[in-house]
């Protein structure tokens, strides 16, 4: 945040937070949560883009590398065996593998969306901001589950097998995503093939994402297309801006 910050200043944007918000007296922009987002929204006349709920759950197993289906809380209440489960969109509750359904948090709306998917090991995963079906932008972030960032453009070869993968993912499912969004891939070890293959490990909004080491003035150009104003979005992207009836 405080990078992006740092960036935005530079080009001579006027950074406030959300309270310090008051009537905008130029185009506005949003990065942050999105219930202050949808309140920002609805003020500033702005347009936040995101994938679909059911997005990674459509995609074809060869970019998924594993089941991956969408249900609801109450569905996963039933499942009876590990499972990783998270919400789509919001953090109403920690994306985990549970041991079962009862280990879910009891106090959640039965109807709220999931996705359920395998429970599979990444060794490494990687954020990714795609503009345009481009990767603008991108850095690892974890490796087996720990945090450990490191900007993508310092990875070598696996730099242009995560490029080939995007173009490949973005060739056949590029119309189904904004024009300006976050995909997250990872290295997914397979028990039964050596070494490893990339898989998609989610979608994710631009404007409430982390940019870890990825380079700062890139993640930004993302972000402004992800969350400005109504007016300027692109015909294509319309049906990706998030609805402010279900903040």
């Amino acid at each position: 945040m405080e990078l992006l910050a740092v960036e935005a200043a530079g080009r001579g944007m006027d950074v406030r937070a959300a309270e310090e918000v008051g009537a905008a007296s130029g185009p506005a922009y949003w990065y942050g949560g999105p219930t202050a987002g949808a309140r920002m929204a609805a003020r500033l006349g702005l347009a936040l883009l995101e994938p679909a709920d059911d997005w990674l759950s459509e995609l074809p197993e060869e970019f998924t590398g594993r089941e991956v289906r969408t249900a609801t809380v109450l569905d996963a209440w039933a499942v009876d065996r590990p499972t990783f489960v998270k919400p789509p969109r919001d953090k109403s509750f920690p994306a985990d593998v549970y041991a079962d359904g009862s280990r879910l948090p009891a106090d959640l709306d039965p109807a709220t969306p999931v996705l359920l998917s395998d429970v599979v090991t990444f060794a490494a995963e990687y954020r990714l901001f795609l503009l345009d079906g481009r990767i603008a932008a991108g850095s690892r972030y974890a490796v087996f589950g720990r945090l450990d960032p490191l900007p993508l453009d310092r990875h070598g070869h696996l730099a242009g097998e995560i490029a080939e993968f995007v173009d490949r993912l973005v060739a056949a499912a590029g119309p189904s995503l904004p024009s300006a969004v976050v995909v997250d891939v990872g290295q997914l070890l397979d028990p039964y093939r050596p070494g490893h293959r990339w898989a998609v490990v989610e979608a994710n909004m631009a404007w409430f994402s982390h940019a870890y080491a990825a380079e700062p003035a890139a993640v930004l150009d993302v972000v402004l297309r992800a969350a400005g104003p109504r007016e300027l979005v692109s015909p294509a992207d319309l049906a990706f801006v998030r609805s402010m009836s279900v903040m």
